[in-house]
């Protein structure tokens, strides 16, 4: 199973986020993941559609978009027309987390579906037929630089389980306290894509390919 590493711009510098972008572009990274907070789905405010589409141009690579916002239907559209290429939905934000999915499908995108580390992987069963990649959240979504909680590795290997299950191919992906050490843990209990942060934008830009190919490599 091919690791890919997604750096979260959540860490990055805010002054110079295009040559940020473009950073960790040449540096090995796999996916750009875009953390959008909105103050009230979770307790931080980031960033919205025009940042997106503005950082479009400095990076060939996939914009892996993680809304963190609810309601989320009003904004999928217009995060689809910036230029993400997978739009990461909640299941927690809302009662209707199936026509979120099909609404960021028609769009052309990839659909994600995240949960927190309170809530069961049960939340996942039916929306598996449909979803291209399943984001486990292993801190508490709203700030970066989070310590990781260990009882999601359970989690991620359950929800591994059920992925086989189903017959498709669907990313794992987990965001929250990944570091070397962490990483090779989820690695082992299942997961495929791994969203870092503060390991990765750490030091200058010179750092990064290395910091990404510790991540790699755990």
């Amino acid at each position: 199973m091919t690791l890919k590493i997604a750096p979260s711009i959540l860490s990055a510098d805010f002054a110079r986020l295009g040559e940020e972008v473009r950073a960790i572009s040449t540096a090995g990274a796999d996916y750009v993941h875009v953390d959008v907070m909105d103050g009230h789905f979770v307790p931080n405010l980031t960033i919205g559609p025009a940042v997106v589409a503005a950082l479009r141009p400095h990076t060939p690579l996939p914009l892996d978009v993680h809304l963190m916002i609810a309601p989320c239907d009003p904004l999928i559209p217009e995060f689809a027309k910036a230029g993400a290429d997978i739009i990461t939905i909640h299941a927690e934000a809302g009662p209707h987390a199936d026509r979120s999915v099909q609404l960021i499908k028609t769009l052309g995108k990839k659909a994600g579906i995240s949960i927190c580390p309170a809530t069961h992987e049960s939340a996942l069963d039916y929306v598996l037929d449909t979803v291209d990649l399943i984001l486990v959240m292993t801190v508490n979504p709203g700030f970066g630089g989070q310590a990781f909680l260990p009882s999601q590795l359970r989690k991620i290997e359950a929800i591994r389980a059920k992925i086989a299950t189903s017959g498709r191919k669907i990313d794992l992906e987990v965001d929250g306290g990944i570091n070397p050490t962490t990483a090779a843990d989820v690695k082992r209990a299942g997961a495929n894509v791994l969203v870092a942060g503060s390991a990765v934008f750490q030091g200058e830009a010179r750092d990064y390919a290395r910091h990404i190919t510790a991540l790699r490599n755990a």
